[in-house]
């Protein structure tokens, strides 16, 4: 009895062995290229992603100036957030899929109010494009706190929050970071100064009397932000380099609507979105800054409302009578 079991034991190991030998034989193997520093093993049934370094670029700049890289912190923070990002595959999908439709918005008007066009990344890095809401209350593409929203020109009540407007919002940070600029007159600082705040970058300088964001000592969140703007320019602007192959199909075009002012109450949204065919959801996803069910305007004021036109004006009602009329 137990010289069966032995036999039956050696039998198994012996045929597993040779099954795995001959799976991983190198005849079934093909090495292909995947992200920058990455060999895709593949045979007939199984793929192996061997996950490498990322290669740094020799010289990168952001705002025109160049990243002393030969910092070998530099380096070393710049590699952390191209690692992360080019590994963190559906976010960095997502966000190459959503730049499509909002960059084309959000980069012409920081070109109107000079200021560079890599801080499109620190909007991506901030809310992944998105009208995010922090724990901390910041709202919106630019992340904006409500007090300095007001500063800086934004409406913010029960019934409109301009820090979901993301042409609005947009202006107002390039208020924020044009004055930043003016004075830090450094766009490093500049970005900092919109994680950290102005004041306590003044304190920064004053403190270890440096000038430089790389020479500046900082919180993890602050040490690591412009680091992270640089990794989506980066990825961004090279996409295939580290892996990202999206259709151009697949992206998601820029939204079609028409402006319409309105400088009158409206008492029930749901009525006035019905006037233009179109359900509240869609008014609320076109003008997500509309926060209730009506919009009151003050005397000698105005707002823009966005309505969608084309593809984008389709409801799931009007769907169904044209199937229903083509039965």
């Amino acid at each position: 009895m137990k010289k069966n079991v032995l036999i039956a034991v050696l039998a198994t190991l012996l045929f597993t062995t040779l099954f795995w030998v001959w799976y991983y034989h190198p005849d079934k193997q093909q090495v292909t290229s995947g992200p920058t520093g990455t060999q895709v093993v593949a045979n007939a049934d199984v793929a192996l992603n061997k996950v490498v370094s990322i290669a740094l670029p020799e010289m990168i700049q952001f705002a025109e100036a160049e990243i002393p890289l030969e910092l070998f912190y530099a380096r070393e923070n710049l590699e952390r957030e191209l690692i992360v990002n080019t590994y963190w595959h559906s976010s960095t999908l997502m966000l190459l899929k959503r730049a499509n439709r909002w960059f084309p918005e959000i980069e012409p008007i920081l070109a109107e109010h000079n200021i560079p066009d890599d801080f499109k990344f620190l909007c991506m890095i901030e809310s992944n494009l998105t009208n995010a809401r922090s724990p901390a209350g910041a709202v919106g593409f630019w992340q904006f706190l409500e007090g300095t929203a007001k500063e800086y020109g934004l409406e913010v009540n029960n019934d409109v929050d301009e820090r979901y407007n993301v042409t609005l919002a947009t202006k107002a940070a390039c208020r924020y970071l044009r004055k930043s600029y003016e004075k830090f007159n450094d766009w490093a600082l500049v970005a900092a100064s919109y994680n950290a705040g102005q004041k306590r970058i003044s304190n920064f300088i004053e403190d270890q009397e440096v000038n430089s964001y790389f020479d500046m000592q900082m919180a993890e969140e602050t040490e690591r932000y412009l680091y992270r703007i640089l990794s989506m320019k980066l990825i961004f602007s090279e996409p295939e380099k580290y892996g990202f192959f999206p259709d151009v199909e697949s992206l998601y075009p820029p939204l079609n609507y028409t402006l319409v002012k309105v400088d009158f109450d409206i008492r029930n949204l749901t009525d006035f979105a019905a006037g233009y065919g179109i359900t509240y959801k869609l008014l609320k996803y076109f003008n997500p800054w509309l926060r209730s069910n009506r919009l009151l305007v003050r005397p000698g004021c105005e707002y823009e409302v966005r309505i969608p036109e084309g593809q984008y004006n389709n409801t799931h009602r009007r769907l169904r009578q044209k199937a229903s009329q083509l039965q």
